[in-house]
């Protein structure tokens, strides 16, 4: 049990790597607060967790309106008195090549994934610093390391998590906070399973190729990014400052021969 006690908050944990973390943080002894845009994702996680004897609650908010992050923010201190640690794990992905986006498009991937992270973080934060204490985990991605063909809106807003990972640490650190990143590879997430059915004539030969980006030669599961931000939650990694942890199966220190 190694989360036992703690109160969670999972931004976009309805489905994917936010759902599996969800899960297994709650049968590490975790109460979590499930927020997705999806209420059916969010309440069937919510029960999933229940049905397994953990707590866990839904609530419903956008991660890139401030009254909104605001609203859930003061729900869950109301409810539980705090937050212990917070996952900004909300993100979407951008496609294309830098002179094809729309800037609309643009706008919506830095908005909810550069948005998404200041926003929960900007109202949790103050009650962390009250107690002195509290982990916050931001999700960049392994994009934020290495070039990536007709990826130019997301890699633009995973580097700008990482580097603000880094500075949020030097902050927060005097408040006994910790603030790292997770850098995960290719996950084989539902989102990604639609992306390779709807953008590929061969899903399954496009998959095939991906693989070859992994030294490990295959793609990552959502449990494998769940454990490793169980570590980054749990009192094991309190020496782990402002740091990013690769989950890539090798993509940005391999290379296949």
């Amino acid at each position: 049990m190694r989360l036992q006690g703690k109160i969670v908050l999972i931004t976009g944990s309805g489905s994917g790597i936010g759902k599996s973390t969800a899960l297994l943080f709650a049968k590490e002894g975790a109460t979590i607060i499930v927020n997705d845009l999806d209420e059916k994702n969010g309440n069937q996680a919510v029960g999933e967790i229940t049905s397994s004897g953990g707590e866990a609650t839904f609530i419903h908010a956008d991660v890139t309106d401030a009254d909104s992050v605001k609203e859930m923010v003061q729900q869950v201190v109301g409810k539980y008195s705090r937050i212990d640690v917070l996952f900004n794990n909300a993100g979407i992905s951008g496609i294309g090549e830098l002179h094809e986006i729309e800037p609309d498009d643009w706008d919506r991937v830095i908005s909810v994934n550069i948005k998404g992270v200041y926003l929960p973080s900007k109202y949790v934060l103050p009650h962390m610093m009250e107690r002195k204490n509290g982990s916050i985990i931001n999700m960049s991605s392994c994009i934020a390391e290495i070039g990536l063909a007709r990826r130019a809106s997301y890699a633009a807003t995973k580097g700008a998590v990482l580097a603000l990972t880094k500075s949020m640490q030097v902050d927060y650190a005097p408040y006994k906070i910790r603030v790292n990143a997770l850098l995960p590879g290719t996950i084989f997430t539902p989102f990604v399973e639609k992306y390779l059915q709807t953008s590929y004539d061969n899903p399954e030969e496009a998959v095939e190729h991906i693989k070859t980006r992994q030294l490990s030669g295959d793609l990552g599961k959502p449990e494998d990014v769940a454990k490793a931000a169980l570590f980054l939650a749990s009192d094991e990694s309190k020496f782990m400052m402002g740091s990013p942890l690769y989950m890539d199966g090798g993509v940005v220190f391999g290379k296949n021969a």
